[in-house]
């Protein structure tokens, strides 16, 4: 995305809603930025007027007719602390959307999501993004983990995934209600949750699948580090692409400082680029963090 497509807006809160362990999700009346968005793209924050730096967060769904989006993140950190106090009807300034988001293919149509903790929201987006696309034919499914509680309402799945273990029966209540299956994974004891690693969930669920289905896979995911390396190692095992939304520190966050940089594989060899404009999404095959498993 150029940098004359990324909109300011002084956003207004129309909801902020508060979930154990300090997170949150809060949905900002943002017209333009609601319009152009696409799953993966991100928007930059000015928490409060006293905190100069903005935060960059993954937007979690788009509604481009109503003019709002939602975005989840957890406190850490001062700016995210005065984030939090926030309270419907104050106004925020934001910029968005930034970045270059998936790229699903109709040959690919079985969306595998693969979302860790503050990860998850850009797989939210891109599950309800793919639901939304009657013209396509999409069959995705989500997979989550996270090692503190869910920060949704949660249900009982409505209908049975292959190779997913019976206990494994709590589903996303928002993307159950579009048809889309989700399960979940944690080593926290939490009920209803694969005990284990989501991956572990993921690997459960392709090994599964007949080579016709598997052929039309295709992995999406966004997490944290230790967590994309064994997403991008699944990958590898079962050949299937993937594409990576990375999480990095950003300064400018729109391409101007170059601080956000991470080593790619190009074909001309290797290269840097900016996570903020160039990313967040990036072929799995590409990037250099995960490139030593390849």
């Amino acid at each position: 995305m150029s940098r004359d497509t990324i909109f300011p807006e002084n956003a207004l809160i129309l909801q902020h809603t508060v979930f154990p362990q300090d997170q949150h999700v809060v949905r900002l009346q943002a017209p333009e930025c609601a319009r152009h968005a696409q799953p993966g793209m991100f928007v930059h924050i000015r928490c409060d007027a006293g905190i100069p730096m903005r935060r960059p967060i993954s937007i979690m769904r788009s509604q481009a007719d109503a003019g709002w989006i939602e975005i989840l993140y957890k406190v850490i950190g001062p700016g995210l602390q005065a984030l939090s106090s926030h309270q419907p009807g104050d106004s925020i300034s934001i910029l968005g959307p930034i970045g270059t988001g998936f790229r699903p293919t109709a040959e690919r149509n079985r969306a595998l999501l693969i979302g860790g903790g503050v990860g998850i929201p850009p797989l939210i987006f891109l599950a309800e993004k793919l639901a939304a696309d009657a013209a396509g034919d999409w069959q995705p499914v989500g997979l989550f983990g996270s090692e503190i509680p869910f920060p949704f309402d949660l249900v009982e799945a409505a209908d049975r995934l292959p190779g997913i273990p019976a206990q494994a029966g709590t589903a996303l209540e928002l993307l159950e209600n579009i048809d889309v299956p989700s399960r979940l994974a944690s080593q926290a004891g939490f009920s209803g949750c694969f005990e284990g690693y989501v991956t572990e969930l993921a690997a459960a669920w392709l090994g599964a699948l007949d080579q016709p289905d598997l052929g039309r896979v295709m992995i999406f995911s966004c997490g944290p580090t230790p967590m994309l390396q064994a997403v991008h190692a699944l990958a590898q095992q079962f050949g299937l692409p993937d594409q990576i939304c990375v999480e990095e520190f950003m300064a400018c966050g729109v391409g101007g400082c170059a601080g956000c940089t991470t080593l790619v594989h190009t074909d001309t060899g290797p290269a840097m680029r900016r996570v903020c404009v160039d990313g967040p999404v990036f072929d799995g095959s590409t990037l250099g963090f995960l490139r030593h498993r390849d």
